[in-house]
């Protein structure tokens, strides 16, 4: 393995549309969301063992998750658990590690990705890292995995690509477009030249330290004036000053939509990023009446099309339910109309102002 090659696993997210499974305390990267035995963070750590070397992988997460990530990647060193003071977005998280990496190895290249998103072609996944690693080495670039869109989702962004400008199977990037409504997106697909953005972005230290130079220096600058701190017993206090004065903004927005060495590779692995529990629905296996059920103890009678999630060994006995979300927790129970799931966002707030934020 390229011992210059490095990954930023970022995991810091509450996961609220995932709610009651994922928790404020509890988040859905550290479940077991789709029962195959391996929480989502687990299968993501699986996925880089075989491409970079093990004490390369980096865990980018909130301080308050940081006895989860140990508990569950007991593998991870110390060292290569990054702890964020206040979340502050992926712009803050990205330039947190290549602080990091550039006061460790000056040759380094990473790929930052989410902690959270489902791959079913783990043997594609890895080629289409490795081509995006090999492509970085050699340029000053900044590359982004676009997904095959197989549907007009509204629920992604989408990335542009130039067919006419190319080094192989990578693309130049025309656009960046935010979550469309359905006619943009039936229009997206329909032109051939559209991908859905995955979040997973591979670059050397030397380009996204100049993108964040050019692109974010306002958050750029606050890390640079403690940059002698990494790597050292200085480091938290250092992070903790900076977090408490950065922006918080993605790097999509702050960087990738501005710069003009943006590529895109474009990818089919089977990737979701399970941003809802329909996604969940979606990729799970069902039986023959299109029902899908993760549960000890659930017994379906009668229904169609349904995602249950039953925690515990409390018995769930399901009748006459079509079209159905249903998330049975020790202290929530929620039953959701699946085209209503949008909506779950409006309940969190609304027992949030009538029950506090216990239930959180």
């Amino acid at each position: 393995m390229n011992k210059h090659r490095y990954v930023a696993v970022m995991a810091g997210g509450i996961g609220s549309r995932f709610w009651p499974m994922s928790r404020a305390t509890y988040p859905k990267q550290f479940l077991d969301v789709l029962g195959l035995g391996r929480t989502l963070i687990q299968q993501t750590v699986d996925r880089y063992k075989h491409l970079v070397p093990a004490e390369n992988i980096f865990i980018v997460t909130s301080a308050e998750y940081v006895s989860l990530v140990r508990e569950q990647l007991p593998e991870i060193a110390a060292d290569r658990i990054l702890a964020e003071p206040y979340r502050k977005n992926t712009a803050a998280c990205i330039a947190y590690i290549t602080y990091k990496l550039i006061a460790i190895d000056s040759k380094a290249s990473m790929i930052a990705a989410p902690a959270d998103h489902l791959i079913m072609d783990p043997v594609a996944f890895g080629s289409v890292v490795n081509q995006a690693f090999d492509f970085v080495e050699t340029r000053d670039a900044l590359v982004t995995i676009g997904i095959k869109p197989n549907h007009p989702n509204t629920g992604y962004g989408y990335i542009q690509f130039d067919p006419e400008v190319r080094v192989g199977e990578v693309f130049d990037v025309k656009t960046f477009t935010e979550k469309p409504n359905l006619e943009m997106a039936k229009t997206f697909l329909a032109s051939g030249d559209f991908l859905w953005n995955a979040g997973i972005f591979t670059w050397s230290v030397d380009s996204i330290l100049a993108a964040l130079e050019r692109h974010m220096p306002e958050i750029n600058e606050l890390f640079q004036a403690e940059r002698s701190a990494f790597n050292t017993s200085a480091e938290a206090e250092a992070v903790e000053r900076i977090y408490s004065l950065c922006v918080n903004t993605s790097i999509d927005i702050a960087v990738m939509e501005k710069a003009e060495n943006v590529s895109v590779i474009p990818a089919d692995f089977g990737w979701s990023d399970l941003g809802t529990l329909n996604s969940v629905w979606d990729n799970m296996e069902k039986d023959y009446f299109g029902n899908a059920v993760v549960g000890k103890q659930v017994m379906v009678v009668d229904a169609n099309n349904c995602m249950v999630h039953a925690a515990g060994d409390k018995l769930m006995v399901l009748q006459g339910l079509k079209d159905y979300i249903i998330v049975d927790t020790p202290d929530v129970l929620l039953i959701c109309k699946r085209d209503q799931e949008q909506a779950i966002k409006e309940y969190v707030a609304e027992v949030k102002r009538n029950f506090g934020e216990q239930y959180l």
